[in-house]
């Protein structure tokens, strides 16, 4: 039977098989609708095979994001795949699922506020971060008005900052003020506060996890250099505390460290809960101190689903599983498991870091102990090692593993770092067999330096 025959024999007889389907004989459309519809069955699995192009989640130690996902919690963003967050009215569970983790946090940062409390879920930390500063603008801006002075030049303080936060600077027109680095500092000090703060700086931002290196800002010592700057100048300002990452580790294994609500400076916190707080991809949260610090301007109140819902998040319609599985995750593990797991990530972490301080090229600038479960470094000296951290990173790749590579901020950007972060489900075998693959790639690029160095190093820049 000649080929054509067969096919038209197959036709008549109706025999499918997910490949033999007439879309899987074809290039899949890239920018235009199909004509026709196909099975379900068999797009799942085109889909499913395009897929197979991406990383492995697991392996990629340069994402702050969980990647480790329990069977039960799978099952719940399942169950949850028809319920939008932002319709109160329908779905009054939901909405009190919501409230709870909203005071369980406020809870674990230590709000003074027992029975008031203020805050909500968002799609991430980002989203949280800006509606903190969106509070600090308006409050300033009230403050201002009622001086009958100008409000037209706003401005914030910070140290080196996520991404977001220049979103916000851009999207809201509030000037940012990133303080440059130090030649041997990784974040903001104290003592730099009184050069960059003024009467029109509506806060400072201090990050408790710096998604460059890691480390902890000192959120205590800069409510204590802003108390100086008020007895000095009168100027009363606030500080909102970015703890996408720290927020749901200090509170477990760095219990004595004060940089939450017991620092009456603090005024806003906004957290990840898709991050260290080991919910799936998409939820954030920030809580204010109290009510009087997130402006009654900000918040809507929406009657057209059915009664009336206050909302004052960025985002409107939006899934509800991963609140959900954030509820979950904090009935799950409890102080006692956060503890356990964020200790042993910390242990690990500095177990990685004391492997790499013996490898002589690499300079260790966070080794795990005091911020985040993480490690930064750096080569000695880029100019005689023969290759960069960007060569190092592409011959990991190869192994599965995504590291990432940039250039630190501000006056360090002469030095390019890497960073490995250690979640939940990063096991001490999994970086024993990364140090494995780390010391057989840096062998490699020493007897065999990449051609055009500075090249190299200017096209990834």
């Amino acid at each position: 039977m000649t080929l054509h025959n067969y096919k038209k024999k197959r036709d008549e007889e109706g025999f499918e098989d997910i490949y033999t389907n007439s879309i899987s004989q074809t290039q899949l459309p890239k920018s235009e609708l199909p004509a026709k519809a196909s099975p379900p069955q068999v797009i799942r699995q085109l889909v499913y095979d395009e897929l197979f192009m991406d990383g492995n989640a697991r392996q990629n130690l340069a994402t702050f994001c969980t990647t480790y996902i329990e069977d039960e919690v799978r099952e719940l963003m399942d169950l949850s795949i028809d319920k939008n967050m932002i319709d109160k009215d329908e779905y009054p569970q939901t909405a009190e699922i919501e409230k709870r983790c909203v005071s369980i946090l406020a809870d674990l940062w230590h709000s003074p506020e027992k029975n008031d409390i203020i805050g909500c879920s968002t799609t991430g930390s980002s989203e949280a971060a800006m509606l903190g500063g969106l509070a600090l603008k308006w409050r300033w801006r009230k403050r201002r008005e009622a001086q009958g002075k100008s409000t037209d030049k706003p401005n914030f303080v910070c140290g080196p900052v996520q991404i977001c936060w220049h979103k916000f600077a851009r999207y809201f027109d509030v000037e940012i003020r990133e303080v440059p680095l130090r030649s041997d500092e990784l974040g903001v000090k104290p003592d730099q506060l009184q050069d960059y703060c003024d009467e029109n700086t509506i806060g400072v931002v201090a990050t408790l996890g710096s998604t460059y290196t890691g480390v902890y800002e000192p959120v205590q010592e800069l409510a204590k250099a802003l108390d100086v700057i008020q007895n000095e100048t009168g100027w009363d300002i606030p500080i909102h505390v970015d703890a996408a990452s720290g927020g749901f580790i200090a509170p477990f294994i760095q219990r004595n460290l004060q940089w939450d609500f017991r620092i009456s400076r603090v005024k806003s916190i906004n957290a990840s809960g898709h991050k260290f707080g080991m919910a799936p991809l998409g939820v954030g949260w920030v809580i204010w101190r109290t009510v009087v610090d997130l402006p009654t301007e900000l918040i809507f109140n929406v009657d057209y689903l059915g009664g009336q819902m206050p909302t004052f998040a960025l985002n409107f319609s939006r899934p509800a599983g991963q609140i959900i599985a954030q509820y979950y995750k904090f009935l799950r593990l409890g102080r006692e498991g956060y503890t356990a797991i964020q200790n042993e990530c910390a242990i690990t972490a500095q177990y990685l870091g004391e492997q790499l301080r013996k490898i002589d090229l690499l300079e260790i600038l966070y080794d795990g102990h005091g911020g985040i479960p993480a490690v930064c470094y750096a080569l000695k000296d880029e100019s005689t090692s023969g290759f960069s951290l960007y060569d190092l990173s592409d011959r990991l790749r190869m192994h599965g593993w995504q590291i990432a590579s940039y250039p630190l901020p501000s006056n360090r950007q002469n030095i390019t770092v890497q960073r490995i972060l250690i979640r939940h489900g990063v096991s001490r075998d999994m970086v024993s067999l990364l140090l494995r693959d780390l010391h057989q790639e840096v062998e490699h690029l020493k007897n065999n330096p990449v051609l055009n160095f500075s090249n190299k190093v200017s096209f990834h820049h």
